[in-house]
């Protein structure tokens, strides 16, 4: 990098905190790891006790919207392939666009795949955005490419499973290369200073991953606490925050989700519980659950396919963020919804970079 180029990054990383992570967020991001209390409401400091700056403050952020507004998202990045045609659509259609991008390592060993992840990260970052990062991750005991029906969506046998979560084991060691292959392209994120929403083996209390319907402490929520331990003890990735994303339970043949709290890693291991919510399937009594096992820990919407209408969130009034899954803001969302959930006042959309100066396109605090 040039000297004015580093010098402009800086400029824009300062801009951006100023602008983001307003109302207060400084004096928390500078406390020691211990609750805070915030309008009268328990704020909880990473889990992550060297947590970096930037993450402290993105998780205050957070907590300070917390029960006021709702930060709107869209996933962008499972391929390669037309990555903001998602996004262009909501902003042709309401004028606004989402404040929170996900994107997906699923093809992180393809050539260029996660160079050009990073890049697209961290030129959103510079733009603002907040940023939510995810991992299909192909089955330790394949070679990729990882096919989606017989890797990621395929089995472990009970014989695999207890190799893969034993040290020294040969399936362990293969799990532990593909972990070790992204967390260099997480580190390359916490050098250039972005703070990441991480959410690790998502939906793990479905049926339908490698990596889920596995309860109790030596399943699926074993795996997940093995990653935290090799990327905070061992990479010391500071930058992430850790969001635990269970499906909303359901009891569908072929296709359950089975109780948060069977495979709930632990309080000490996560920072925000998001659960992921398809076929509409908004029901009170499993937000009531999600929030009783968070006890004050922040909630979200880590993924859906029908968004949530204003009412929802008015109703349901903790939710964090939401996440619309790509093409399903249109294919599962009429445009009068999208219009209605985009221009509520509760809903906070992304701020304009406009000559090197953020101003807000809409009254989003």
């Amino acid at each position: 990098m040039t000297s004015s180029f580093c010098k402009r990054r800086n400029r824009l990383v300062k801009e951006i905190a100023a602008i983001i992570f307003i109302g207060g967020c400084s004096a928390v991001g500078q406390t020691s790891p211990q609750n805070v209390d915030y309008n009268s409401q328990t704020v909880y400091a990473p889990v992550n006790h060297d947590a970096t700056p930037a993450a402290k403050k993105l998780l205050a952020y957070l907590y300070s919207i917390r029960g006021r507004k709702t930060i709107s998202g869209l996933q962008v990045f499972a391929g390669a392939e037309d990555k903001y045609i998602y996004s262009d659509y909501i902003k042709a259609l309401t004028g606004k666009s989402p404040e929170l991008l996900g994107y997906d390592f699923v093809d992180y060993y393809e050539p260029g795949y996660a160079s050009q992840l990073i890049q697209e990260v961290y030129k959103q970052f510079l733009e603002g955005h907040i940023v939510t990062l995810m991992w299909h991750q192909g089955r330790p005991s394949d070679e990729p490419p990882f096919d989606w029906r017989t890797s990621i969506q395929g089995k472990l046998s009970d014989e695999q499973w207890k190799e893969l979560i034993t040290p020294g084991t040969r399936l362990y060691e293969r799990w532990l290369s593909q972990v070790d292959a992204v967390a260099t392209y997480l580190k390359a994120l916490q050098n250039l200073g972005v703070p990441i929403l991480w959410r690790p083996y998502h939906e793990m209390n479905g049926v339908w991953f490698w990596w889920g319907n596995r309860k109790g402490p030596d399943g699926s929520a074993r795996l997940y606490k093995m990653m935290y331990d090799r990327y905070v003890n061992y990479f010391h990735l500071n930058n992430l925050i850790w969001v635990w994303g269970p499906n909303s339970p359901r009891n569908l043949p072929n296709d359950e989700a089975y109780d948060y709290a069977d495979f709930f890693p632990g309080s000490d291991y996560v920072d925000v519980l998001a659960a992921d919510i398809y076929r509409n399937d908004y029901k009170r009594s499993n937000y009531d659950q999600l929030l009783d096992l968070s006890k004050g820990k922040l909630v979200a919407l880590g993924e859906v396919e029908e968004a949530p209408t204003p009412e929802i969130l008015r109703d349901q009034s903790d939710w964090t963020y939401f996440m619309i899954w790509a093409e399903f803001v249109h294919t599962n969302n009429s445009d009068e919804q999208i219009k209605e959930l985009f221009s509520d006042p509760r809903t906070i959309t992304h701020k304009v970079f406009i000559d090197e100066q953020f101003t807000n396109n809409a009254d989003n605090e």
